[in-house]
């Protein structure tokens, strides 16, 4: 918990006023019961209404002042405990943003989600318990405990067996309660995950006639999550009933005991009423603390699960240079790259060089590491062995955001966030003006498709672009990144929902940029178009060459040449 208990040192100070405030509160509660037995003994029994004038007096002022210190703590506890939670938040989404995609597939999203949710809230309800009765209840119970052994000893004897047997029960609850409210979060970590699976999913459900499945499975984990929230819920809500028993049995005992001692003369009324005050101020207290000890067993398991995020630590990098090479090829020399959690490499021993400027295209079988190769060149993954370089300079000493900073990467699903095209155009650069942003979508060939829309480029478009084709989809994100003029261009099979001739249209446009182009694609009428094209077999470059030395050998190319021929020939007859 150390991670997270240490994001509330810039409140100590706020934190200790809150708790002083607290103490005033609890002072004042300790001494009205001795003010009360004045009252009854030295005004009330004795006739003399100046002495009950007096005493209420200072009770009112008294309990005014415990009021005002009540509100004011609690006002200072709920500004803690909101701007904690923020903290929170801020410092997971900032973990998040730096884990590499190895550290990132720790964590489901569900289960991230869930973290930045409900476990920084309830961090937050039990930091607001902290400062407004986390102590103010066991301060209560153990002074009000001593104020009553002060009044009289022997009427107090009940007490001092009974709350610390009571007390060393809610400990362990509380202990106890930590482990149940981590099977609970996990419990809910399972709906989140299979909801977002449905909610992302739905078009696909549908389609299939998959409802009443999805429908089945949320029900088992939302009946899973319910049978372990009640199993809690009904192991602490004993709890209340044993603790009334207890005390209550103990009331009866004070009441009986106090008159035996007021009829002997050893017990004033105002001692037996001080007594029975301080009795029901600690039952108070307990009943409390059964919700002290739940909001805290759930905030340690909430902390111990934040806490496991916080805790990772970043990848340790070599040490960078704050410049980037203009000149010079791209190499990736003898590289090995193992997907976090696999167990065979995709990518084995594999070298290739790109010339700068060069379009090259990268085919090869499904799983054959095409994509992971693409992704090593940002450093979403870092390779098992072997280096990339760039001008000769290896990137992994590289500044990493200014390594990225010059590359354009379209990934394999084309993602648009919510809001228009041209805050996702834009999105690839913050400053852009709407001039470089059309000068993108002319050579994304999105621009025209984008004009006929009824309001253009401030058309808002569903999450992830939900209201766009695919074709729209991939054209957009290739604009998003054009528009960064990048140095690289990752094109990950970014056009494979592209017709022959707009995409034709996209890669002429694209080869007159500036940069070095690296593209995936299965598609023979897209590789003919590349300066040099690149087959990857067995986690190798088996073959490279340009579309007519690659035509006239007998390779993986020339057969899917043979396998596509006749339908790219239908293909382009009938101009779809």
């Amino acid at each position: 918990m150390n991670g997270v208990l240490s994001l509330l040192k810039p409140y100590r100070l706020k934190m200790a006023a809150a708790w002083g405030l607290m103490l005033l509160e609890l002072a004042v509660e300790l001494v009205l019961p001795i003010l009360m037995a004045k009252m009854i003994d030295d005004g009330i029994l004795a006739g003399d209404l100046d002495t009950v004038i007096r005493w209420g007096a200072i009770m009112i002022g008294l309990s005014l002042f415990s009021f005002a210190a009540g509100i004011t703590n609690s006002f200072i506890a709920a500004r803690i405990g909101q701007n904690y939670g923020y903290d929170i938040r801020k410092k997971l989404i900032e973990k998040v943003q730096s884990f590499s995609f190895a550290q990132y597939g720790h964590f489901d999203t569900s289960t991230l989600i869930t973290r930045m949710t409900n476990d920084v809230t309830q961090l937050q309800n039990a930091v607001f318990m902290s400062l407004r009765i986390m102590l103010r209840a066991p301060l209560m119970i153990i002074f009000g405990t001593v104020m009553a052994v002060y009044v009289h000893f022997g009427l107090s004897i009940v007490l001092l067996i009974t709350v610390p047997v009571m007390t060393i029960f809610m400990l362990w609850m509380m202990s106890r309660g930590a482990r149940m409210f981590q099977r609970v979060q996990k419990k809910l970590d399972k709906v989140n995950s299979v909801m977002r699976e449905n909610l992302t999913g739905i078009r696909l459900i549908k389609a299939f006639v998959r409802s009443e499945y999805e429908k089945t499975r949320f029900q088992q984990a939302g009946t899973a999550l319910m049978n372990e929230t009640i199993r809690v819920i009904r192991t602490f809500e004993s709890i209340v009933p044993i603790l009334l028993l207890v005390m209550n049995s103990s009331l009866i005992f004070i009441l009986w005991f106090g008159f035996v001692e007021m009829q002997n003369g050893t017990a004033t009324t105002g001692e037996i009423v001080a007594i029975i005050n301080y009795a029901a101020r600690i039952i108070i207290s307990l009943s409390i603390f059964t919700f002290i000890t739940i909001a805290f067993a759930r905030g340690k398991a909430s902390a111990g699960r934040i806490d496991e995020v916080l805790q990772i630590e970043e990848e340790k990098l070599k040490p960078v240079t704050d410049t980037y090479p203009k000149e010079g090829a791209i190499e990736f020399d003898r590289i090995t790259f193992t997907y976090p959690g696999g167990t065979s490499p995709v990518l084995n021993e594999l070298t290739m060089t790109v010339k700068r400027g060069e379009m090259a295209a990268i085919l090869g079988e499904t799983g054959s590491g095409k994509s992971a190769l693409l992704s090593l060149i940002p450093r979403l993954y870092e390779p098992d062995s072997g280096v990339v370089l760039i001008g000769g300079r290896d990137i992994s000493r590289m500044n990493m955001d200014l390594l990225r900073r010059e590359i354009g990467f379209v990934p394999q699903e084309s993602h648009l966030f919510s809001g228009s095209i041209l805050d996702n155009i834009r999105w690839g650069k913050k400053d852009a003006t709407e001039e470089e942003v059309v000068e993108a979508a002319r050579k994304a060939q999105i621009h025209e498709t984008i004009e006929a829309l009824p309001d253009g480029y401030n058309t808002v478009i569903g999450q992830k672009g939900v209201t766009l084709s695919g074709g729209q989809k991939q054209r957009i994100s290739i604009a998003r990144a054009l528009i960064r003029k990048p140095d690289i261009l990752l094109l990950d099979d970014s056009t494979s929902a592209l017709d022959v001739k707009t995409e034709t249209a996209l890669i002429d446009a694209v080869t007159e940029e500036e940069c070095t182009i690296f593209i995936v694609t299965q598609k023979i009428s897209t590789a003919q178009l590349a300066d040099r094209i690149f087959i990857i077999e067995d986690g190798k470059i088996s073959v490279s060459g340009t579309h007519a030395e690659l035509a006239a050998e007998d390779s993986l190319y020339k057969r899917l040449m043979e396998s596509q021929g006749r339908k790219e020939d239908a293909y382009e007859q009938t101009g779809r």
